[in-house]
């Protein structure tokens, strides 16, 4: 907001539209450089004048023509001051108005998100949670900025490993065993086949033929591979719902295996498919890459065919103008050589289609591997992250209705934060007594800043008294009631900034500032009390009003929930 209003005052001076000024400003590092800067060196070439003379210049004339700006050169910068209480009354005012940050950029678009995608049969582990909930918070901001959203868990639920399971199931399982606890059971089969496979390599070609016969249809694997497909499936959808997430398809890899034969005939026909000891191959030597596996020497499919198959049913049945691919960054060549194939295919749509990786998680500084058993279950971490923040709320807010409801809240929401205030091309290493701190950079930090708002604003009668009452900037005009505005007006540029970079980092890193500068602004002075009149107590209110409204749609885009009390 408050970068709109400088790109629509200065773009007559500059003659350049407000879309195309916009790009080029900023927020100074320090107040004391003011509240807008232009630099001036992109404008020194046209003009022939050096930057420091354009600032100069510019601030001669802008100073001139307006009393509610102050306008400063700076060795080649233009800085604005906003001055007057006006600007800080319309500030507060729109963010107070419904729908604030929102936009419809992406209006008459649609955007398939494919996320979370665990492994049928293997338990749900922490090492999940990266995936599912960037991908979470990517659907949200996208919806947010008027995009059609259509998100898949892309369940992987076909390939080798299912081979490799029911060899080990066929030689060492307990159907009891199996209907007692599936995935628990799942996981040890998986990990005692692994175990046994570095004795016998021979283990290793057992399961591609067992896949090979799951391929064709064999009854008695097919049996097998859907029991584990429905009892893994029970299983997330509980995780998933303790998390608040919901999706659109969970049409995973085996929804494409009839999609897949007409993709293999189509790089026959563009004879791009080439032989290669035994498998098929597209070469992409002239993209800087290995060539791309597509069958192998059973005639197995590999799932760079399936997702070929699946990007162009997403592209021609879901109507996608982009596809993004939420998955770790060790896939990234992966998905390099599938877009590169498509390219080759003549789809000029794969343009469209983006990678957005993310760093390993780790746990106490270890790598989780299914294939040893070294497994950190998610469920588990929320449990305890729960417990952690009923034990803080007992200390603090014994009387708290709903403790447990908003413990629940409160655990889920550090664990969910704990990651995404991260840059997502970070590794995290999970550290969950940091992570439900209600001090420091953390989701409870931020819940509990909303709460103690909502707590303000009750105590205040805010809703009383707001009533018919304008905004008076004039109370606003201190300089952490200042900071706190400008801060307020950058709602919706943090999730454009979110968007455009596949980033919900922008969003969260974004709200611990806000809560900062709330904070500064509540410490400094008393908001209600004696010798306040009516007007200065609704000004003030309402700034924390807007910060309220804010941090609690700000973590709700993130896929956190914000207590009205804690």
């Amino acid at each position: 907001m408050l970068l709109h209003h400088a790109s629509v005052i200065l773009a007559p001076y500059v003659d350049l539209t407000p879309g195309e000024l916009r790009a080029k400003l900023e927020i100074p590092p320090e107040q004391k450089l003011g509240d807008v800067s232009l630099p001036c060196f992109p404008f020194a070439k046209t003009l022939r004048q050096s930057p420091a003379v354009i600032a100069e210049r510019l601030a001669g004339q802008i100073n001139a023509d307006r009393d509610d700006l102050r306008a400063e050169s700076a060795g080649g910068y233009l800085n604005l001051v906003f001055r007057g209480a006006h600007w800080r009354s319309e500030f507060v005012e729109r963010a107070l108005s419904e729908g604030y940050g929102r936009s419809a950029d992406g209006a008459g678009r649609r955007v398939v998100v494919d996320m979370s995608s665990p492994n049928i049969a293997k338990p749900f582990g922490i090492g999940h949670l990266r995936s599912t909930m960037i991908g979470n918070a990517l659907v949200r901001l996208y919806r947010a900025m008027g995009y059609d959203v259509y998100n898949v868990n892309h369940i992987g639920d076909w390939g080798t490993q299912f081979g490799k399971l029911i060899v080990a199931y066929l030689k060492w399982g307990d159907r009891q065993a199996l209907e007692r606890a599936p995935i628990q059971e799942s996981l040890r089969l998986y990990v005692e086949f692994h175990r046994q496979a570095e004795l016998e390599p021979a283990l290793e070609d057992e399961a591609r033929e067992a896949f090979a016969k799951l391929e064709r249809g064999d009854a008695a694997m097919r049996e097998l591979w859907q029991y584990f497909v429905d009892e893994s499936l029970k299983e997330f959808r509980r995780v998933y719902e303790r998390l608040g997430v919901a999706f659109d398809s969970y049409a995973g890899e085996s929804f494409y295996n009839d999609k897949v034969d007409p993709v293999v005939r189509k790089l026959e026909e563009l004879s791009l498919l080439e032989e290669d000891a035994g498998a098929r191959i597209v070469r992409l030597e002239e993209e800087g890459m290995p060539p791309c596996l597509v069958l192998k020497k059973d005639g197995s499919t590999i799932y760079a065919v399936r997702d070929l198959a699946t990007a162009i049913y997403r592209k021609e049945e879901l109507k996608a103008d982009e596809i993004l691919y939420v998955v770790g960054a060790e896939q990234s060549l992966h998905f390099q050589q599938v877009f590169a194939v498509l390219r080759k295919m003549g789809h000029e749509w794969a343009a469209n289609c983006h990678h957005v990786p993310f760093g390993l998680i780790t746990f106490a500084g270890k790598k989780m591997s299914t294939r040893k058993g070294k497994v950190v279950m998610l469920e588990e971490v929320l449990n305890e992250a729960a417990e952690r923040a009923l034990r803080i709320i007992n200390e603090k807010s014994p009387d708290l209705p709903n403790k447990d409801e908003v413990a629940e809240a409160v655990g889920v929401g550090a664990i969910v934060f704990g990651d995404l205030k991260h840059h997502r091309q970070l590794s995290v290493d999970f550290n969950l007594e940091e992570a439900v701190s209600f001090d420091g950079e953390t989701g409870p930090y931020l819940q509990y800043t909303h709460a103690r708002i909502c707590s303000l604003l009750r105590r205040g009668s805010y809703e009383e008294l707001r009533v018919d009452r304008a905004v008076d900037g004039a109370h606003l005009s201190s300089e952490p009631a200042w900071a706190c505005v400008k801060t307020l007006t950058g709602y919706e540029s943090a999730i454009r900034e979110a968007v455009r970079l596949n980033e919900p980092y922008a969003v969260a890193r974004y709200l611990l500032a806000l809560a900062k500068d709330f904070n500064r602004f509540y410490n400094s002075g008393k908001i209600l009390g004696e010798g306040a009149d009516e007007a200065e107590i609704v000004s003030k209110l309402s700034l924390a009003a807007a910060v309220a409204g804010v941090l609690r749609d700000g973590l709700q885009l993130l896929g956190i929930r914000a207590p009205r009390e804690m």
